[in-house]
């Protein structure tokens, strides 16, 4: 094998593995630093510690967390707590506590992990929607320095496990598309009024596994659920009806819908079910004793929580309504230091603005595009679709509760499909545009067309390449709102956009 036949391998595999381990390098090195509970650690690290001690969560005294800082992690007692949240993200927060000590890089290594394998999933599947190996690069390397992104590995929350479940179900779906649209095909050819009904779905039942995952870190994972499920049946309707299936609205609903909510819902149900297996099998946990059949227990201790996520409403400083996320007026402030020179440090949830901006911009762009195609009932973008859907399924759910107290952290389960519309919107725009035809052209006239088109073209490669250029720069700028990097003063100012902002 030659070395230029070599390089085309060595870009495809040496692109991503770069862009990854830029991603590792500013998520793992330095992860132990500061030495303490930052934000709501304070909660998940001391349950992760009694997960793994217990198999439940249980109760600290007053005051640990100076004690827990300084390594006197044996604070809690046998009683079980009552906690907000299902036990998944905490358990894989206690494995690297297990693997790296109790110290700060043990609490926060496994985050710091799920946001590095964040970076490229988001490649493999940009590169799926684009068929863009250089897109899925760009694509790539914002997520990987983006501040948001960047500060979320690097505390012990559970949105960033989260996030990279979701966009791992998403990917799995995405694998399920060739097989299935190629079955129906054939079936519909076999059975044109209805099509067939495909069982042989195994990466739609790896995508309802792991959103049972994801629903066992947050319940926000029982939206994507619901969306995914949604857009199962509404790409099953238009691969039957690009078949040629006769009854192709009713055999994609009535026949293959409840054949897909069995290959999405069960396993779902079994991984959510099989993470609550500590208190399960246990008798301390909060509310265990309260039946003797434990899934009755179950089921009254999560009726508590529901109540629980009701009614959170309280006051707080970094309290960000979710239309206050599109314009980032309020991000959350998780950790702030100043030196003996004036420097100032801090890690905020905020994402990279003009390239968030910019997403939201794009999003808005795909969903009018999608809602065009619909209207004129033309072909509509799959790529286009499963990014609006990923939106629907991060972001919309939380429009639906305007009273509830929520952070704009929140928002990195966002983040990678606005990465992916900011990149779809860029295909887009570069892709050709049809020749605007002249009746009865003479050849001066279709040469000079033909100059025009390839000058828009190249005009508009430039620009979109140029903003992609811009988005990294910015980020780049704003890396130390992720890292916790100190900066003077007046750069630290420079980077308060809004008047909102960590003043």
């Amino acid at each position: 094998m030659t070395a230029r036949s070599m390089t085309p391998a060595a870009l495809r595999w040496g692109v991503p593995l770069s862009i990854t381990t830029l991603a590792a390098v500013l998520r793992i090195a330095g992860v132990g630093g500061p030495g303490e509970l930052i934000f709501d650690e304070t909660y998940y690290v001391k349950d992760a510690w009694t997960l793994w001690n217990l198999g439940y969560e249980g109760s600290w005294g007053d005051d640990p967390n100076a004690a827990f800082e300084a390594g006197d992690v044996d604070g809690y007692t046998s009683e079980g707590s009552f906690v907000a949240h299902p036990p998944l993200g905490k358990w894989i927060i206690a494995v690297g506590m297990a693997l790296f000590g109790s110290g700060p890089t043990g609490w926060r290594i496994a985050t710091a992990i799920a946001g590095t394998l964040l970076v490229p999933l988001l490649y493999a599947v940009a590169k799926r929607l684009t068929g863009s190996a250089w897109l899925a690069a760009a694509g790539a390397a914002l997520l990987a320095i983006d501040p948001l992104a960047v500060s979320m590995s690097r505390v012990a929350l559970l949105d960033t496990h989260l996030a990279l479940l979701i966009l791992l179900a998403i990917w799995f779906a995405l694998l399920d598309r060739p097989g299935t649209v190629a079955a129906i095909r054939a079936g519909t050819e076999r059975d044109p009024i209805a099509g067939p009904v495909v069982w042989r779905r195994p990466w739609i039942l790896a995508a309802g596994a792991t959103l049972g995952l994801a629903t066992a870190v947050k319940w926000s994972g029982l939206y994507a659920i619901a969306v995914l499920g949604i857009a199962i049946v509404v790409a099953d309707a238009i691969d039957r009806r690009r078949a040629g299936a006769t009854r192709w609205v009713e055999s994609a609903i009535g026949r293959q819908g409840p054949v897909s909510f069995a290959l999405l819902v069960p396993p779902a149900l079994v991984t959510y079910v099989a993470s609550w297996s500590g208190w399960l099998v246990t008798s301390g946990g909060y509310d265990r004793g309260s039946s003797p059949n434990p899934l009755v227990a179950l089921w009254s201790y999560h009726r508590a929580v529901f109540g629980f996520h009701q009614g959170v409403t309280s006051e707080h400083t970094y309290a960000s309504p979710a239309l206050e996320w599109i314009p980032m007026l309020n991000p959350t402030l998780m950790y702030r230091t100043t030196d003996p020179a004036g420097g100032v440090g801090l890690m905020a949830a905020l994402p990279n603005p003009v390239l968030w901006w910019a997403g939201i911009l794009a999003v808005a762009f795909l969903i009018v595009r999608l809602g065009i195609a619909i209207v004129r009932r033309t072909r509509v973008s799959g790529a286009e679709a499963i990014v609006v859907a990923g939106i629907l399924a991060t972001y919309a759910p939380w429009l639906l509760l305007p009273n509830r107290t929520m952070f704009t952290f929140y928002a990195i389960t966002m983040l990678p499909f606005v990465i992916l519309a900011v990149l779809l919107a860029a295909q887009r725009i570069r892709a050709p545009r049809p020749p605007v035809l002249l009746a009865d052209p003479t050849l001066d006239e279709i040469r000079a067309e033909q100059d025009r088109q390839a000058a828009a073209a190249d005009a508009r490669r430039t620009a979109t390449t140029v903003a992609l250029i811009v988005f990294g720069a910015v980020g780049l700028f704003f890396l130390p709102f992720g890292t916790g990097w100190i900066e003077p003063e007046a750069l630290y100012r420079a980077h308060l956009w809004l008047p909102s902002w960590f003043l």
